[in-house]
């Protein structure tokens, strides 16, 4: 789910909107992989992110003008960690440490999105994490097959071995989730994640999206491509490409406060308003926005990206430092994050 950086790369190498005359170029892109660290059990490791991200910069910034004259002002950097460029998976730990300091005028292309949050800059661009197209794809049932479950979840309720107390992982939503509907029977909900996982969420009609660690999951990408509604239980959440996607008319958003009355509140909703939720899910154009496709299609998350960085131009004069001119630390931030790569 964090492949969004990867597949990013490539796409802009066959793109025709690069060039290699960095003169004409409105953005320059840095590849730099860091959710490619990896422990021994395939989990990112985002403790020494910053310090790629440092030794990357420097590299850029010694061999060539172009970081120099704006800072990085001009660059885009993806960054799909937990909680972007504040590199920590826990969000007490990623806002005490905020957004990598030589990262601040940057255009971070991020997963995470949270209004009124450290670790996302204004001027960012939140996209959706990555999920294979291939296959999900080959998990496709006919489209008329009955959704016969109500409401369907798949995945952690307490991380025991991050979390062992329970309540600060997904801030207790998920756990209110399992205490409160665990025996109902219009909840499918388990721990479990079964072979027709896919086939699953086709046959639902409410996919829960509820936040972990930080407050996005791929369950949000599965939920809009597989025609379920998502049902979103993360506060303050910033969704991806909001100008593409019509978030309020294609999902539910609950409160997590309000998660011990997610029956009340899903069973009262109209037919007739969950048809209307259902027809725009089917829209193949909202399904292509969340996708990362190889190669490319007109519309997908690739081309969401480049129209978030449109938008963002002409860059304005201040973005361009007068000679000598300098905003950025580089001797700020932790003492660790300074130790060479």
């Amino acid at each position: 789910m964090f492949a969004a950086e990867i597949f990013m790369h490539r796409f802009l190498l066959s793109s025709p909107v690069r060039t290699l005359n960095p003169e004409e170029a409105d953005w320059f892109y840095t590849p730099i992989y860091p959710t490619c660290d990896l422990t021994p059990t395939g989990l990112p490791l985002p403790f020494k992110s910053p310090r790629m991200m440092r030794s990357a910069i420097q590299l850029i910034s010694s061999n060539w003008p172009y970081w120099n004259r704006t800072e990085g002002a001009d660059h885009f950097f993806v960054v799909p960690h937990d909680f972007g460029a504040c590199f920590h998976y826990q969000e007490e730990k990623a806002i005490e440490r905020g957004i990598l300091p030589l990262l601040q005028r940057a255009t971070l292309v991020q997963t995470f999105g949270q209004r009124n949050h450290v670790c996302l800059n204004e001027g960012s661009i939140t996209i959706p994490p990555y999920a294979p197209p291939q296959k999900m794809q080959a998990h496709q049932i006919p489209p008329d097959t009955p959704r016969s479950i109500f409401v369907y979840f798949r995945g952690l309720f307490y991380d025991v071995n991050n979390d062992p107390e329970g309540g600060y992982y997904a801030r207790g939503a998920r756990a209110a989730v399992w205490e409160n509907f665990k025996n109902n029977p219009l909840f499918d909900i388990s721990t479990d994640h079964p072979t027709t996982y896919y086939e699953d969420m086709q046959r639902a009609i409410f996919c829960l999206c509820p936040l972990g660690w930080a407050p996005w999951s791929p369950r949000l990408v599965e939920a809009v491509v597989f025609g379920c509604i998502p049902v979103i239980i993360a506060d303050d959440i910033v969704l991806p490409f909001a100008d593409a996607i019509p978030w309020e008319e294609i999902g539910m958003f609950v409160a997590e406060e309000d998660v011990p009355k997610l029956d009340t509140i899903l069973t009262s909703i109209p037919p007739e308003v969950i048809l209307r939720k259902q027809r725009l899910l089917a829209n193949p154009s909202m399904k292509r926005a969340m996708l990362f496709p190889q190669p490319a299609q007109p519309g997908d998350a690739f081309h969401q990206i480049l129209n978030g960085l449109a938008r963002k131009l002409p860059h304005d004069k201040s973005t361009y430092l007068k000679p000598g001119g300098k905003f950025l630390n580089w001797t700020s931030g932790p003492v660790g994050d300074l130790k060479p790569w």
